[in-house]
């Protein structure tokens, strides 16, 4: 999952992943959307920083994955990634029956995964591990790993020594910003478009602290 020293990283390949879409198109997810100003330019300058490196074109906003449920059928499921509108009703009367409030999330060190370059985030409160626990009280997962809250600058283009990224990662300004989560947001993107946008369907508010 994360890169290690001495080792190459996977480069994403500009193809249609037929195998895994199997014709459908949109792929759903719960995630955090981030607002704040100086975070996102922030973001966007380490994204051109590292646009030699990075896959391309990439118009995914930036954002913190929490459940990624699989692609979205107003019909009766048919395969083991398929995610209902009965499976996201009942993930939202959970999320009611626990009254979550606002909470706060730091960002932490630039980083990377075998395939991927990315931003830490810190969870002091473990609020996110929670939200997925509801996520998950009837729901399994699509693909889950160990879950690293983080948000992804890019995935890597190009095959390449571990160690070129590492030296870029010394290289680049780390700073920390904290933010305000207010909000939950369930979207999708296109799976037949790498790295497409993020369109948002529904926001679930969080109560006031």
């Amino acid at each position: 999952m994360f890169l290690k020293p001495d080792t190459l990283v996977i480069p994403t390949q500009a193809h249609d992943y037929p195998e895994w879409h199997r014709g459908r198109q949109h792929y759903a997810l719960w995630y955090l959307e981030l607002h704040d100003p100086a975070l996102f330019s922030y973001l966007n300058d380490l994204r051109h920083q590292c646009s030699d490196l990075l896959f391309q074109p990439n118009t995914r906003q930036f954002h913190i994955t929490l459940f990624i449920c699989g692609f979205y059928t107003e019909q009766t499921p048919i395969f083991d990634d398929d995610f209902s509108q009965r499976q996201f009703k009942n993930q939202i009367q959970h999320l009611d029956t626990h009254k979550l409030t606002q909470f706060k999330l730091k960002t932490g060190r630039i980083n990377s995964f075998d395939s991927a370059l990315f931003v830490e985030v810190e969870d002091s409160e473990q609020m996110l591990s929670q939200i997925r626990s509801i996520f998950s009280a009837d729901t399994q997962e699509i693909a889950p790993l160990s879950y690293c809250p983080h948000i992804t600058l890019g995935l890597y283009q190009h095959e390449m020594l571990s160690q070129r990224i590492f030296e870029r990662i010394e290289a680049m300004p780390q700073q920390q910003f904290e933010f305000e989560v207010h909000q939950l947001t369930f979207g999708i993107y296109q799976a037949q478009q790498l790295q497409g946008p993020l369109t948002e369907l529904y926001h679930y508010p969080l109560r006031s602290l």
